[in-house]
């Protein structure tokens, strides 16, 4: 309606902005490397026409601005006036950047104001031909008339999706009572037919009966005119239906629909929805399609809402554990069966709630391909970028956290790894690098690597690198093997860049890295082989909220450890300790597994009670394990994370804490930053 606050449409429109500027991205880089394939194309041009309704309907003007000249220049070169060259992709991805600006800049200040787009605007209308555009019209009819620019643009998009387009003009009968109740009931019934492009008059109007008895809508639809004339004769008080087609198909309807593919059918059920709000700022109606409707089945939920229903979730988790507790101390077995139930309940509706928080990991993953083209494009690099994986799935969270850390580990890649052509081709290489990007799951949680066929690291560069910092001594260098040598790319300040530039060669990567995966409790690892490759795999929860773990005992202290990291348990006889290097350690399997007393690390006192055999959890950090002396083990739980606040967040080994069946507190160990102790 005319006047209406769309602030309540903000959250939505900024979501499905951010959607469709990441889907132009992944358009333009299919047409850089294929600039005739028209089908692309036009979906670009579909695109950028959606997002153009949006922001005029929004109100956004300059962002309006800046997707109408991006939309004229697609338009000239879909209809073959013009050809897209090199520097017009330059052109458009910059467009993009600049959208995106704006969207953070209304996110941020609720306006796009602040972003410059003159001069963009600019070049993209000098590019365009200064001949005039011909208003033509698919088929033999006639162009109608009383249509503003953007319903005609409408008209022509929904011909070349194979749709007829009609104008319905309906009169009600002298008797008639109730004008904008049947007007209501006509459109309504043309809504569930297809998109309704325009009403004359204006829906408020309709609404207020300021029409005499007859009224017009423009409706876009795959069904036939006899259909659309016998759906609205149903309704009583008509006296007369009159039907003008407008448009017509571009191509056979059969043939269309073989070309569109899942994704177009995506945009056009968001191209359905702008018409609709674009419609109900004008005055016009809101239209819904057969599309539409199936997707208003999904209903978008603030993700605040979601960290609310997991944290009772948790809750419940909690109260069940304590009330299981409570019957068990009282021995009560009536209680065996409904606590059973209960405990079904609860887990079925954690279940729920952790995978409605679950998002592809394409959610970042998307951004990737651009990132390369534009990094490689700098460096003069030739790289081909493969993804794998990417439905699978982690909690939002997650997801959220670790886009960063992804987009360092590519940009190493990128910088560090990939060699010029030229140096490619002399080491006996394909000119073109290549950066994989894979994401699966394993157990409970899920491994994400990034591989790629550069020179790997250069061990000898490092050690040099780190005696010139003094990080370690000469003596130290003599004796480190090449995968210790590696492990020292982790030390903060660490960079093996000459030169600090743009992309690298501050010292603030890998230890950053490492450190971001090690506080979401996961797990980081770097292989690499000089002349090879590097390969980096970050192994990662599922969720952070509610996970499984293990109760220790310390002394008289619990203490739980995620069993993410926990490969078994071992009970360990004093007789078989010995010490290594100071260090003390016993045989498993043939291997030597480190030993380390937890209550020492702790600093809790422990008296030594003359025991045979000391119970050991053996933890993986990396790829190095360790054993962990406890003084008992009391078994699995479920159990929900809980922050220790701003003042204790930064506490070494403790990655939070958690409320057990009994009501008491255990701290939840971080198992990496304690074997770096």
């Amino acid at each position: 309606m005319a006047g209406m606050d769309l602030s309540q449409y903000l959250g939505a429109f900024l979501d499905e902005a951010s959607d469709n500027l990441l889907h132009l991205d992944d358009l333009l880089l299919a047409v850089e490397k294929n600039q005739e394939d028209m089908e692309v194309i036009n979906e670009i041009f579909r695109s950028a026409h959606t997002l153009k309704g949006m922001s005029a309907t929004m109100g956004f003007e300059r962002m309006s601005s800046l997707t109408h000249a991006l939309e004229d220049r697609l338009d000239k070169v879909r209809k073959g006036e013009n050809t897209l060259k090199s520097n017009d992709i330059d052109l458009l991805f910059k467009s993009l950047d600049t959208l995106q600006s704006m969207v953070d800049a209304i996110r941020n200040d609720g306006n796009d104001t602040s972003i410059s787009i003159d001069e963009l605007v600019q070049a993209l209308r000098e590019a365009i031909s200064d001949e005039p555009q011909k208003d033509t019209f698919l088929g033999s009819d006639s162009k109608p008339a009383g249509l503003e620019s953007h319903e005609e643009e409408w008209i022509h998009e929904a011909s070349s999706l194979g749709m007829d387009v009609f104008k319905v003009k309906v009169f009600l009968t002298q008797e008639c009572l109730l004008k904008a109740a049947r007007a209501y009931m006509v459109v309504n019934r043309l809504e569930e037919m297809g998109d309704i492009i325009k009403t004359t008059p204006p829906v408020d109007d309709l609404e207020n009966e300021k029409f005499d008895r007859s009224f017009e809508v423009y409706i876009a639809t795959h069904s036939s005119q006899d259909k659309i004339e016998e759906a609205v004769s149903r309704i009583s008080e008509i006296e007369k239906i009159e039907i003008e087609h407008v448009g017509a198909p571009q191509v056979e309807r059969e043939k269309n629909e073989n070309s569109v593919d899942q994704d177009h059918a995506s945009q056009n059920e968001v191209s359905s929805e702008n018409k609709a709000l674009h419609s109900e700022k004008n005055g016009n109606n809101v239209s819904k399609s057969a599309n539409h409707k199936k997707s208003s089945q999904t209903v978008r939920v603030d993700i605040g809402r979601l960290d609310k229903l997991m944290n009772l979730v948790g809750e419940l988790v909690i109260g069940r554990a304590r009330i299981e507790r409570l019957v068990q101390e009282a021995r009560l077995r009536e209680f065996d069966e409904p606590l059973s139930q209960l405990g079904r309940i609860s887990s079925d509706i954690q279940e729920m709630v952790t995978k409605l928080r679950m998002v592809p990991v394409s959610f970042i993953f998307d951004r990737f391909p651009r990132l390369v083209r534009d990094l490689s494009k700098t460096m003069k690099k030739k790289i081909d970028l493969r993804i794998e994986g990417q439905d699978t799935e982690l909690d939002r969270t997650v997801i959220d956290e670790i886009g960063d850390p992804l987009v360092h580990l590519i940009r190493n890649s990128i910088d560090h790894g990939i060699e010029l052509p030229e140096a490619r081709l002399k080491n006996g290489k394909e000119a073109t690098g290549t950066i994989c990007i894979s994401a699966y799951q394993e157990g409970s949680g899920v491994i994400i690597e990034v591989d790629d066929d550069g020179h790997g690291i250069d061990t000898d560069k490092v050690r040099k690198k780190a005696l010139e910092k003094a990080l370690i001594t000469p003596e130290q260098s003599s004796e480190m093997t090449e995968e210790e040598l590696v492990q020292l790319v982790f030390l903060p300040g660490f960079s093996t860049s000459d030169a600090v530039t743009d992309i690298s060669g501050r010292g603030v990567g890998m230890d950053a890295v490492k450190t971001k995966v090690e506080s979401l409790g996961g797990q980081f690892e770097v292989a690499s082989e000089h002349g090879k490759g590097t390969r980096v795999l970050v192994r990662l929860p599922l969720t952070l909220a509610i996970v499984l773990a293990l109760l220790v005992k310390v002394e008289n202290e619990i203490y739980a450890i995620s069993l993410e990291n926990v490969e078994e348990t071992i009970l360990v006889h004093k007789n078989d300790i010995k010490t290594m290097h100071g260090i003390p350690a016993t045989l498993l399997r043939g291997d030597v597994l480190p030993l380390s007393d937890l209550a020492s690390i702790l600093g809790t006192s422990v008296e030594d009670d003359g025991q045979e055999e000391y119970p050991v959890v053996v933890v993986k950090a990396g790829r190095n394990k360790v054993g962990m002396i406890v003084s008992e083990l009391i078994g699995q739980q479920e159990i929900v994370i809980k922050s220790l606040g701003k003042f204790l967040s930064k506490t070494k080994g403790i990655a939070g804490a958690t409320i057990l069946g009994d009501g008491n507190v255990a701290l939840i160990l971080d198992v990496a930053s304690l074997c770096a102790r």
